[in-house]
């Protein structure tokens, strides 16, 4: 028999320029779109609407738009999910190490890194960043993953940054890698929160 554990809460802290979107944000983004007076705006704020419903049926819990400034005008933008799955078998590191191999293995990928990090929290963390390829995309997008254990031992986390901007890859690697550094488990407002270390987001911009 397969007991279901439901997932748990998490806390993380995202650095300046990225905005939390959540599937009911709909009709709110349509509005703006139609302010702007722009087909093409109603029609990629729709493709991305569409996009993040279809995630929800893939244990994403959460998902954030990053948009920070490009020289010489423009904007860069890139897509922050957190993925939170039932673990496959208890032993934690044996989880990290096959998911980020499998990760690495996937034939979406066409180059990648892979790096294990520290966290406060002791917890074990594997990092696989690089380029991958996607159906009907010209050019292929960098993606940096992260994943890592709750401390339960029943569910894996996984914190994506994907982005068509591949030249800022260096940027996004380490903005990923520091959000994980914020992750905690119990409400950081809580009084009976306790310090997981010094937070390094605020050291990574774009």
């Amino acid at each position: 028999m397969t007991i279901q554990h439901p997932a748990p809460p998490v806390w993380f802290r995202l650095p300046p320029g990225f905005h939390n979107v959540r599937p009911d944000d709909r009709s709110a983004l349509d509005g703006f779109a139609e302010a702007l007076g722009s087909a093409d705006a109603q029609r990629d704020l729709s493709q991305l609407m569409d996009g993040l419903e279809e995630l929800t049926d893939h244990d994403v819990v959460h998902t954030a738009i990053g948009l920070h400034p490009e020289e010489p005008f423009g904007v860069a933008t890139s897509l922050f999910a957190l993925t939170i799955r039932p673990a496959s078998q208890p032993n934690p590191r044996l989880t990290v190490a096959r998911t980020a191999l499998a990760i690495a293995r996937s034939p979406l990928w066409t180059s990648s890194i892979r790096r294990f990090i520290d966290l406060p929290s002791g917890l074990p963390c594997c990092l696989v960043a690089g380029t991958i390829s996607a159906p009907d995309v010209e050019h292929g997008l960098f993606q940096a993953r992260v994943a890592t254990v709750h401390p339960d031992g029943h569910h894996l986390l996984l914190l994506d940054l994907t982005s068509a901007s591949a030249q800022h890859a260096d940027a996004y690697t380490d903005i990923v890698e520091a959000i994980a550094h914020t992750v905690v488990f119990s409400d950081p407002d809580s009084t009976e929160a306790t310090a997981t270390g010094t937070s390094r987001i605020l050291d990574v911009l774009l």
